[in-house]
């Protein structure tokens, strides 16, 4: 999700690539609720951190607290990094109502957080 609105709110003036140290697919809940939002990540792959290795990097950012503590290898002195611990959605258990309520909240988190980054850091 956070790629998706990091590409949306720079608007051409960055590239945006997400990884992560588990990759599990992208998450259909996740595609589903950027659409409701007009962002279509469906094309977004899930990858392994390792693909990326030998990549320059500006900036480096982590949304959850497992990835903060696990991806210190990232090999870039020069880039910047950022961390927010968002929750987890697709860990929610109960109705559809309830992980689409999940779903909803992370989204709206992500979205802030990403627009504040785009317009303090391009």
């Amino acid at each position: 999700m956070a790629q998706g609105y990091l590409t949306h709110f720079a608007n051409g003036k960055a590239t945006f690539y997400s990884a992560g140290i588990e990759p599990h697919g992208i998450n259909p809940n996740a595609v589903s609720i950027m659409n409701e939002d007009g962002i279509d990540i469906s094309h977004h792959s899930s990858n392994h951190v390792d693909e990326y290795q030998g990549f320059y990097w500006d900036h480096i950012i982590t949304v959850c607290d497992h990835a903060d503590e696990n991806c210190p290898f990232i090999t870039a002195p020069n880039a910047g990094r950022s961390h927010h611990n968002f929750s987890d959605p697709s860990k929610v258990k109960g109705s559809e109502e309830i992980k689409h309520a999940a779903f909803l909240k992370v989204r709206n988190e992500i979205k802030e957080y990403c627009r504040n980054f785009i317009e303090h850091n391009l």
